[in-house]
């Protein structure tokens, strides 16, 4: 049987407006993929549905497909998505409204269960991570398009792939290869070269969107269109394969992935062969993603420009402590960013910024009362006095966390283009998810000098959320550079390189086959994106600052 050809046109909400288009017309495709939902995004969802009964789904999604359905009809390419969001039945209904007004037969269908939030009081969104076999059912029925509210983001690909092979529940290593192909592509332009740490290696300005060629045994090539931007090799693979993710266990609702199993090779010119993955039994829950209301924040940022910041920061820490005094926020968080440099040439680079961010249940203890007390200030505090923008009346933000529930706690239902109701059975093998035996250390690297330079020279990072953790996945480009990496890198020296993390629980995973090291720090995010608890809320850019620190590397190296 021929390979399966898996491209992606969405990694988020808000991602590239004509993607669909250039993946319709780029090349050979046989079903297309968009991911939207994210933690945050689940949480922008459940707010559009409070103001909106029928809202709750990405509403850029319906206006973009109309454009190109017709030509999805004309070539025969599947889409499936979850943008259906916090409403799958909606926005299959609007897809269809738009299939008719367009004279095109399309089959519609619709994946639903995930939605547990009347079990969850409090809540705004609770919502199970499903698995493919619900997308899988919609396809072998002959749908063209399908909808799915929360299923995690592999199951996008894995559906398709169990519907075009006729794979079943417990074929696990074909399973776990999809799961491996669909987390390379979910994320779209990431896999092409997008926010790579090596991203000068290639012309990254446009980088094309991934493809993934899978085969009946779960092997798969990713790839992209031929003349799109951007490049695919080992690394831009590698850097995805680490993105939010931990050990070497990788826990999905159908199977769970070995990602210490993964095997990467080039297999061409922007061509990354994947094989070698292994599967095992999912474990015996589902994860479920809480988003409630955690209250109310507001924040102002103070510049400070040219001599005696310190003190100026002083100054005002001082005079607004004092003004809030009579109603303190719960949390007030002060953060003083140097960005100054002496002797500046531009009054930009002779300012630094203290950031200050409060939180309160009560909205008006962070609305009126900050407001009112920063700007009292305007004549009154440090010489220079100025902030970025006036505070305003404060805003709501979310609280994430992580529950648990049973396989048979859901409802999975593939509701078909024709209205039937088919259900997807939980898995009749389960197990515990466990950690993998830590693998064994390469032979470290012969003495020799060493000279002090930064992480990324031979290293490259990616890093990400989940919930109120992050993780960053480091990686050595030559087995000489990963012998000194996985011996240099450990959890305690990482805690070294990234302050932050002194205080917090860190576990290092060991990686020998994508010659990477991930770490995983809980709670150096909070609560999670939404409660914006520091400077990157989501840990974007926490690789790049640990590829910042310098290290005594071997110079054989350099």
């Amino acid at each position: 049987m021929n390979a399966l050809r898996i491209g992606n046109f969405s990694g988020f909400y808000g991602d590239r407006a004509d993607a669909l288009r250039e993946m319709l017309t780029g090349g050979e495709v046989d079903v297309l993929t968009g991911d939207y939902l994210a933690e945050l995004t689940m949480l922008i969802l459940a707010r559009d549905r409070l103001k909106d009964p029928g809202a709750g789904y990405a509403r850029t999604f319906p206006r973009r497909l109309e454009d190109c359905l017709g030509l999805a009809h004309e070539r025969g390419v599947k889409i499936v998505t979850n943008a259906g969001g916090l409403n799958p039945a909606g926005l299959a209904a609007s897809v269809r409204k738009s299939a008719d007004r367009l004279g095109l037969p399309v089959r519609v269908a619709h994946v639903e269960g995930d939605d547990l939030t009347t079990r969850h009081p409090g809540a705004l969104a609770a919502h199970a991570y499903l698995g493919g076999f619900g997308i899988a059912e919609c396809l072998r029925a002959g749908a063209d398009i399908v909808v799915t509210g929360r299923v995690t983001d592999a199951a996008l690909v894995t559906g398709p792939a169990a519907a075009h092979f006729g794979w079943g529940p417990g074929e696990y290593d074909r399973l776990a290869g999809a799961v491996v192909a669909g987390h390379v592509l979910e994320c779209g332009t990431q896999a092409t070269g997008g926010n790579y740490a090596f991203f000068r290696e290639g012309d990254v300005r446009r980088p094309g969107f991934p493809l993934a060629e899978i085969h009946a045994d779960g092997s798969s090539v990713i790839t992209k269109h031929p003349g799109s931007g951007g490049f695919v090799d080992v690394g831009t693979v590698t850097a995805q394969l680490l993105y939010e993710t931990g050990g070497g266990r990788y826990a999905g609702p159908d199977v769970t992935a070995r990602l210490d199993t993964v095997r990467l090779s080039q297999d061409g010119p922007d061509r990354v062969r994947i094989d070698g993955v292994r599967g095992e039994a999912p474990p015996p829950t589902l994860k479920v993603g809480l988003n409630r209301l955690g209250g109310f924040r507001n924040e102002v940022v103070f510049v400070l420009t040219g001599l005696d910041v310190e003190a100026k920061a002083g100054l005002v820490r001082e005079q607004l402590s004092d003004a809030l005094a009579k109603s303190p926020p719960a949390e007030v968080r002060w953060e003083l960013v140097r960005t100054d440099r002496a002797d500046a040439d531009t009054e930009e680079t002779a300012s630094a910024l203290l950031r200050l961010v409060v939180r309160d249940p009560d909205e008006r203890v962070v609305g009126r009362a900050l407001s009112g007390a920063a700007v009292e200030l305007a004549l009154a505090s440090y010489p220079g006095f100025h902030v970025l923008s006036p505070p305003g009346k404060g805003s709501p933000y979310g609280v994430f966390e992580d529950v648990y529930v049973p396989h048979g706690a859901v409802d999975h239902v593939a509701v078909l283009h024709d209205g039937r109701r088919i259900p997807v059975a939980a898995p009749k093998e389960t197990r515990p998810l466990d950690a993998v035996p830590e693998a064994a250390l390469p032979d470290p690297l012969p003495p020799g000098p060493a000279r002090r330079a930064p992480l990324g020279l031979v290293a490259g990072a990616r890093s990400g959320d989940k919930g109120g953790n992050a993780n960053v996945g480091v990686w050595a480009r030559t087995d000489e550079a990963w012998r000194w990496l996985a011996h240099e890198l450990t959890a305690e020296r990482f805690r070294q390189l990234i302050p932050e993390s002194r205080d917090l629980p860190v576990t290092r995973h060991l990686l020998p086959n994508l010659r990477a090291v991930n770490f995983v720090v809980e709670g150096i995010l909070g609560a999670g994106v939404a409660a914006q608890a520091r400077f990157d809320p989501q840990a974007k850019a926490l690789g790049e600052w640990l590829r910042s620190r310098h290290l005594d590397i071997p110079e054989v190296l350099l």
